[in-house]
């Protein structure tokens, strides 16, 4: 372990210290609100104690930041502190707000390297009363998804795995298996409609890519609130309309 390494995990263990208190497992899961949402997944909502995976689909920047709103909007949801694992401090704090997670719930722990992330995540996930554990990184192989599932079981935390990339050649490890209990796909559309002139509220094509012991799904929503919930729009079935045959990764 290098000395910077160290460094960092020595710092990590502090902060998380100070916000530790052990309290029971969490078990069940966060619900989205949404009835059409949570009526696909096992449990009604994602499960506590479980990793979850999200993406952009083809635009790796624009819809890249959408998935990340995604789990920000998530961790708003849940109940205690967050910590954020990175590599590249380019978050937009406003826009983390605005999908309803302050930044002052928020310890964000900067690495050079992806498995110093990992490693951070693991870390982050091993204390109770944490709402959720991010994490920024472009590849997930199979043994630090199991890694990170193990330690999101033993206290029942939220691990939310947020994939990014600069190119679409990183994009196709996504298709892999991991050990994630749910895979989500994220694409910009169209901001809503106003009946004034301005820009309405953004709309996701939000793609249920894998569920265990469920089943693919998707769905045009409202982005994130204030309070990180999203809205119904329109439902479709998976890879059935023209929207979502027009989204699909080739």
């Amino acid at each position: 372990m290098t000395i910077s390494r160290a460094h960092v995990m020595a710092d990590l263990r502090q902060r998380l210290a100070s916000l530790e208190r052990e309290g029971k497992r969490k078990v069940g899961s966060l619900p989205f609100g949404v009835r059409e949402v949570d009526a696909v997944l096992p449990g009604g909502g994602l499960s506590y104690g479980a990793l979850h995976e999200f993406a952009g689909n083809q635009d790796g920047a624009t819809d890249g930041a959408a998935a990340a709103l995604f789990a920000a909007g998530i961790a708003a949801r849940t109940k205690g502190p967050i910590v954020w694992c990175l590599t590249r401090p380019d978050l937009f704090f406003p826009a983390l707000a605005q999908a309803g997670l302050h930044p002052s719930r928020v310890t964000f722990i900067e690495s050079d390297r992806e498995e110093d992330v990992l490693a951070n995540m693991e870390e982050g996930l091993s204390y109770g009363r944490i709402g959720a554990v991010v994490g920024e990184i472009v590849r997930l192989p199979m043994t630090a998804s199991r890694r990170l599932q193990l330690a999101a079981e033993k206290k029942g935390n939220l691990a939310l795995a947020v994939r990014r990339w600069g190119r679409m050649a990183d994009a196709d490890d996504f298709s892999q298996p991991t050990a994630s209990a749910t895979k989500w796909r994220i694409s910009l559309l169209p901001s809503a409609p106003l009946p004034v002139p301005g820009v309405g509220r953004a709309q996701w094509f939000l793609e249920l890519v894998r569920a265990k012991a469920g089943e693919p799904a998707a769905f045009v929503v409202g982005a994130c609130d204030d309070k990180g919930c999203i809205d119904i729009l329109s439902r479709s079935g998976y890879g059935q309309d023209k929207t979502a045959r027009s989204l699909h990764w080739r």
